[in-house]
């Protein structure tokens, strides 16, 4: 897993002719062409970023001018929120109006008092039907949207007039000064409203003058009633009901620009979302058209140089021979790069087909093993394998597993010393296939989990690794593997070795072939 960057030294000198002579071709005008898109999406991500700072630093920015409290345009979402809270809300503010009717009933009139329960439940009935006809409503046609609107201020305006009834007729039948049963039941609805109309403010502001005006009656009927002097308690009452009138608005005010900040914040990661996924997808393009530049030019160099290697056309002389292993070395090293990039931009993009067949597993690791042979060979590791006794059939892409087996494979020969063993088995663990790689090398640490399957990731960055990598083999197996329906995994213990495994669900019947296209991470 070790990138091409953290090779040796001497490793890069060779290709450095052949980096310079591609940039001067027609790789270099794509791939400037690429850059400047994704640094201008970059620009306008950043932008967005910094307005969004501007935004949370000017609360006066929430502030909607005062004509346009009763415009429904531009206010689609709010009015869909609106209608979705009070859908939510319906049964909680039911079980409100009748807890207050049945426990006024108790200590007042009850037939008055049910009499003015009804309408308030006729007007609930309103939204309710508003509600339902909404649901229709995708939020795009405005002209819909401001008939929604109209007919929420109807329904406000009835609601508030049923409800201040309803707690007027209370507040008429309390012979004693104070009215604390009505105050207190307006005082609830206010503060409901507060919490639950911020949607939009000319609604709030329209419940909210009604319900003013239900505490303005009441707290001028003892006045009207005994007429008291300045210095009687119900002239107390009366200023303490125009604090609490003052408390209320306040608190509207404050859920009301909260609901605008949060509404501000959302439009502005929205637009930030878009903005990213647009700069993804120059990424992923820019990926795509440096791999295919970059294939057909190495699939040259890397012939090449195997010609000049085999000395079809004359004996090499002996100082030529290491410098053409370098440069065939690191051409490998890049048409693996190369490779990894062009799986990743497909698995990314959704492109990559797998096409499913019944395999056996013990087929498929006794392939794997006689690739990865002389390799294995070369580094001086041994490679044995256990398969599994019974049928251990699995659905999957072959072309695609051996993949994943080379990549588990290449890494347990890299992190083993010299003379060590690498042990693949095949076991069928209750309906499942399990395929081990088990090493006998330096172990990963604990917690390093995300390093280990990330991309262009590296959990031991040290030059004690014989061989290099892309850091990109695991992250696109575990692609791979999850996109079978798979699990992949691993145990490890530092200074004695790691196991990665791969699960499947086995298969006992006939053979199944089928083509599925994977979808995007």
């Amino acid at each position: 897993m070790q990138n091409a960057a953290q090779a040796k030294a001497g490793d890069g000198l060779s290709l450095a002719g052949f980096r310079g002579a591609l940039m001067r071709g027609p790789l270099a005008s794509n791939i400037c062409q690429q850059l400047t898109k994704f640094k201008h999406i970059n620009g306008v991500a950043l932008s967005v970023s910094n307005m969004a700072e501007v935004s949370v630093k000017s609360p006066s920015a929430f502030h909607a001018p005062r004509t346009d409290w009763f415009k429904p345009d531009g206010r689609e979402q709010n009015i869909k929120d609106y209608i979705a809270l009070a859908n939510q809300l319906i049964w909680k503010r039911q079980g409100s109006f009748f807890a207050a009717a049945v426990l006024a009933a108790i200590y007042f009139d009850a037939l008055t008092i049910f009499a003015f329960y009804a309408v308030v439940v006729a007007t609930e009935l309103l939204d309710v039907l508003l509600g339902h006809q909404s649901k229709k409503w995708d939020g795009e046609d405005r002209v819909v949207g401001r008939r929604i609107f109209l007919r929420i201020a109807i329904n406000t305006i009835l609601s508030a007039l049923a409800i201040s009834a309803f707690i007027l007729s209370i507040a008429h039948q309390e012979t004693s000064p104070g009215h604390f049963t009505s105050l207190f039941f307006l005082f609830s609805a206010s503060v409901f409203a507060s919490m639950y109309n911020s949607q939009m403010l000319g609604i709030l502001v329209l419940r909210l003058s009604i319900y003013g005006c239900a505490f303005l009656y009441i707290a001028f009927l003892d006045v009207v009633r005994y007429l008291p002097p300045l210095s009687s308690p119900i002239w107390l009452q009366f200023w303490t009901i125009i604090f609490v009138l003052y408390f209320i608005a306040d608190m509207s005010l404050k859920f009301y620009l909260s609901y605008q900040k949060q509404q501000k914040h959302m439009s502005l990661i929205e637009e930030e979302n878009e903005h990213t996924k647009a700069a993804l997808e120059v990424k992923s393009r820019f990926l795509a058209i440096v791999s295919h530049e970059l294939r057909t030019p190495l699939t040259s160099i890397v012939g090449s140089l195997e010609i000049l290697k085999s000395e079809k056309f004359g004996v090499l002389p002996d100082p030529l021979k290491p410098v053409l292993n370098i440069a065939a070395r690191n051409s490998e090293r890049l048409t693996t790069l190369v490779e990894d990039l062009l799986d990743l931009q497909k698995l990314e993009a959704g492109e990559m087909r797998l096409h499913f067949k019944t395999i056996n597993a013990n087929d498929l690791v006794q392939e794997a093993v006689e690739a990865i042979a002389g390799y294995a060979s070369k580094v001086g590791i041994e490679v044995t394998s256990s398969l599994c006794k019974e049928d251990c059939n699995i659905s999957g892409d072959r072309q695609r597993l051996i993949q994943v087996m080379n990549n588990l494979l290449s890494n347990a020969l890299k992190f083993s010393d010299d003379g060590g063993t690498v042990l693949v088995r095949v076991e069928e663990l209750g309906g499942k296939v399990r395929i081990s790689v088990q090493d006998e090398g330096i172990g990963i640490p604990v917690g390093a989990q995300d390093a280990v399957f990330g991309k262009f990731s590296q959990v031991d960055a040290s030059d004690i690794r014989k061989v290099g990598g892309t850091g990109l083999g695991l992250n696109i197996s575990k692609q791979i593997i999850e996109r079978h329906g798979a699990l992949i995994d691993y145990t490890s213990k530092l200074g004695v070795g790691s196991v990665f495994f791969i699960e499947f669900d086995r298969v006992t019947g006939g053979d199944v072939e089928f083509n599925a296209a994977t979808q995007a991470a």
